[in-house]
């Protein structure tokens, strides 16, 4: 893993990035970080009305479950980013986590696109070889399911061959804190810092997410980003 670094003084095409779940944790530090480099992005989320204005955001009223309605919504887009979650406290978070994913995938595939990044889990990375974080006795019961659908989601990008996919993993600490510009990225292995943390800012992961999209490195692989 290398150290990446904000480049200096490159001009970037502008690109038409669709967001779905864009008004959530993760989703709206993508939107930021995508509109702050002068990307016109598409918000399509469940409730429109709580995305902030900007004057190259378009938000757009989305039924992820519906695989014909995702279609329509991505159309015409460079890239999908998919930071879709049904909500950490949903009872029924696994079977509609996979569900949405489906959804997502399909929808994309129906509208022709090939570039497709989902926001990614920490459970499925490795803390040892062979073993992930969500196998072990320790994990957290809360975040349980929601884990095991997003390695679910995982495995189902791996069996797609048309899809230029790319699945981002955060550190196991993923918090508002600074936009630093300085991170390592890695690949199955979960990341951790001097003193044996594994975290990363939602701002450094945003930037992560876009350099990605602007830069690919990563087509068809899951990596995974951390201090």
């Amino acid at each position: 893993p290398g150290i990446a670094t904000e480049p200096v003084g490159e001009r970037r095409l502008t690109m038409k990035i669709a967001v779905i779940g864009a008004s959530g944790f993760v989703g709206s530090a993508i939107v930021k970080e995508a509109l702050d480099r002068g990307h016109e992005v598409t918000a399509i989320v469940r409730h429109p009305e709580k995305v902030p204005p900007h004057a190259n955001l378009h938000s757009e009223k989305g039924d992820v479950y519906n695989a014909d309605d995702v279609a329509r919504l991505v159309a015409g887009h460079d890239v999908v980013i998919s930071a879709f979650n049904p909500g950490w406290g949903n009872p029924d978070i696994y079977n509609l986590q996979v569900k949405g994913a489906r959804s997502i995938i399909d929808g994309v595939k129906k509208a022709g696109l090939k570039r497709l990044l989902f926001v990614g889990g920490a459970g499925s990375l490795e803390v040892k070889p062979g073993v992930q974080a969500l196998d072990l006795p320790g994990f957290p019961a809360e975040y349980k399911q929601g884990a095991l659908a997003t390695r679910e989601t995982l495995n189902m990008l791996r069996n797609e061959s048309s899809l230029d996919w790319t699945f981002l993993s955060p550190s196991a600490d993923l918090a508002p804190g600074q936009r630093t510009g300085t991170f390592r990225l890695g690949t199955d292995q979960m990341l951790t810092d001097a003193q044996g943390k594994s975290r990363i800012s939602t701002q450094d992961y945003a930037m992560a997410m876009i350099d990605e999209v602007e830069k690919p490195r990563h087509i068809r692989q899951r990596f995974t980003v951390g201090y």
